[in-house]
């Protein structure tokens, strides 16, 4: 492709890449041109370089549909990408309901991101997990061994060290990390009840999960804690821990969760996030082997809807 290939190393804008353009290329555009030079990087990636300046050809910056006609010389500075860049410790509030040298148990908010990723490079428990321990930095995901959706509140545990990660892993493998959640269902719930149905990507929606045939085996079971006139507070025990289980559980059988913008109903809804809450976690201390309990009073938001539906 090129006949010459130069890694500089670069600043904090990255490393440059100086090329030159083939015959081959000739009456290409620059894009597209730079697509196949660099077939490893995305086209929008390449695409926001070129637009930024961060492409220029012979000195210049040059716009994408430039036409090539073999020859030029390309330097393109391949600036970092948000997910390439060590995360750092961001000062962030974080309810702590218990620490010790091993574990660090949290409440999280409803709204707060737990790992990094499109859209929130900065800003989510991961950041003020590093801030607040330093020391997470030598972890896999700063010690996160288990997560909550961005509107679901309640309790996580972090490990601290290698060792309370490794069983806290193995732990929630075997199903002996005990996580039990409230959620405000729509409908009539009248008699307890297990969900298992296999859980997967959705097929034509890509953001959403959805039971479909050949998921991840996923096993949800609920009990009836309170009764309204349109909805059930269920208490659910999670047997398996996947992407969405429990919104999506109870959508399949007719009872999504109040407030759910991805797996309930468009119509008026009492709360603008999912009534769920990770109320209640157990698992083995991975210091002292001890059975270790918590729990988590429902946030403002949930209860405040609940107060509303006991007084009709």
């Amino acid at each position: 492709m090129s006949k010459a290939s130069n890694y500089t190393a670069g600043e904090a804008t990255g490393p440059c890449l100086d090329l030159e353009v083939p015959e081959s290329l000739a009456g290409m555009r620059l894009d597209q041109g730079l697509a196949r030079l660099l077939p490893d990087e995305s086209r929008s990636r390449l695409a926001l370089l070129i637009e930024s300046g961060d492409v220029t050809v012979d000195g210049e910056r040059a716009a994408p549909k430039r036409r090539l006609r073999g020859g030029e010389r390309l330097r393109v500075t391949l600036r970092p990408r948000p997910q390439d860049r060590p995360q750092r410790g961001q000062a962030l509030e974080i309810a702590v309901v218990h620490e010790d040298g091993e574990v660090l148990v949290i409440n999280k908010p409803a709204g707060l991101v737990v790992h990094p990723g499109s859209g929130n490079w900065e800003g989510t428990l991961l950041n003020g997990l590093l801030h607040r321990v330093p020391q997470l930095s030598a972890l896999p995901r700063a010690g996160i061994v288990h997560r909550l959706d961005k509107d679901t509140s309640g309790l996580m545990v972090v490990a601290k060290t290698e060792a309370a990660m490794q069983c806290l892993v193995r732990a929630l493998a075997a199903h002996r990390v005990a996580r039990t959640y409230l959620a405000l269902a729509k409908g009539k719930v009248s008699a307890p009840g297990t969900v298992s149905a296999p859980i997967g990507r959705h097929r034509s929606q890509r953001t959403k999960m959805a039971v479909v045939p050949g998921g991840k085996p996923a096993v949800t079971h609920y009990l009836v804690a309170e009764r309204f006139p349109a909805h059930t507070l269920l208490q659910c025990d999670l047997e398996t821990g996947r992407t969405h289980q429990i919104r999506v559980h109870l959508a399949s059988i007719g009872h999504p969760i109040e407030g759910d913008p991805a797996y309930g109903p468009r119509s008026a809804r009492l709360l603008g996030r999912q009534a769920l809450h990770a109320w209640r976690l157990a698992f083995r201390h991975p210091g002292t082997g001890e059975e270790v309990r918590f729990e988590a009073a429902l946030p403002a938001d949930m209860a405040h809807v609940l107060d509303g539906l006991r007084r009709h």
